[in-house]
């Protein structure tokens, strides 16, 4: 009895269930009612690379809805300390591309917090230019922010995971933003579409690698996503199957999803947030 006892609750401390958390008491959440879906999140420390804008910015604030601890790396001072006093975030002024300044905020977060739970690999550049005037140097540095940062984020959390005198129970969760570039191009985006393609690749790679620590890497694919708000045509709802185009928030769901407790069977998956876009069927007219 007593060591059936003892591994129920490994169990449960394994996936989250220990923690004295009630939804319907979470502050600024809505009571339990009918009709609604309410999932358990017990609070997690969260860190968000390029957290100050967009897509970013989005998935920040839904962990922080989440009651979560929310870190958020960005190159943005003044959007990110504005994040900081009004949401309550904690903000690193950090310039992904660089690689030692993205190990020192690592290490001075870690020091803060002890561990990270998810990683939410964002951060993230376009720079779109015709093939002939895109230098090897412009190729290069898309690449330096849009995919080098989520290797150099594992590497150190599986570095630091290793250290540790006994495991994280939770595991942990990356979630890695990539882009249906990664399946499909338009001219002039060879830079990007090659980090998308690189960050879907290196997420099934790093599921392999981080699977020791408890940890599963998945990745979200967005399709148009209207992060500037800028006035749409209707051809452009028209161009998706669900009619509208995308919001960041819509992947900040996602993200959450992948997050739960108890969604670790979801492993090594790139999860494609555009509309059905992709998926539609276009002849030439």
């Amino acid at each position: 009895m007593a060591d059936n006892y003892l591994e129920r609750r490994m169990e449960d401390m394994r996936n989250g269930r220990l923690q004295n958390y009630k939804t319907s008491n979470r502050p600024g959440s809505a009571p339990m009612k009918k009709g609604y879906l309410h999932i358990p999140f017990p609070p997690r420390r969260v860190l968000v690379t390029g957290g100050a804008h967009g897509i970013g910015l989005a998935i920040a604030r839904a962990f922080l809805k989440a009651d979560c601890k929310v870190a958020v790396f960005d190159r943005d001072m003044e959007a990110g300390e504005k994040l900081a006093n009004e949401e309550g975030v904690r903000f690193y002024q950090v310039d992904v591309s660089d690689s030692e300044a993205l190990q020192s905020a690592f290490d001075n977060l870690i020091k803060a917090w002890l561990d990270i739970d998810i990683i939410i690999s964002n951060a993230g550049v376009g720079d779109f230019k015709p093939i002939t005037e895109c230098s090897i140097e412009d190729f290069k540095r898309v690449l330096d922010i849009n995919l080098t940062p989520a290797f150099i984020l594992a590497k150190l959390w599986a570095t630091h995971r290793s250290s540790l005198p006994l495991p994280n129970p939770f595991g942990g969760r990356m979630v890695i933003v990539s882009s249906t570039r990664h399946l499909q191009s338009e001219i002039s985006t060879e830079a990007y579409t090659a980090s998308k393609g690189g960050l879907s690749s290196l997420t099934h790679a790093l599921m392999m690698s981080l699977s020791e620590y408890g940890i599963t890497v998945n990745s979200i694919s967005p399709g148009w996503i209207n992060v500037a708000e800028e006035p749409l045509r209707a051809e452009d709802l028209l161009h998706h199957p669900s009619r509208r185009v995308g919001e960041p928030e819509d992947i900040a769901r996602v993200a959450l999803f992948l997050a739960a407790p108890d969604n670790n069977f979801i492993n090594g998956a790139d999860i494609v947030v555009d509309g059905g876009a992709t998926r539609r069927m276009i002849y030439p007219e």
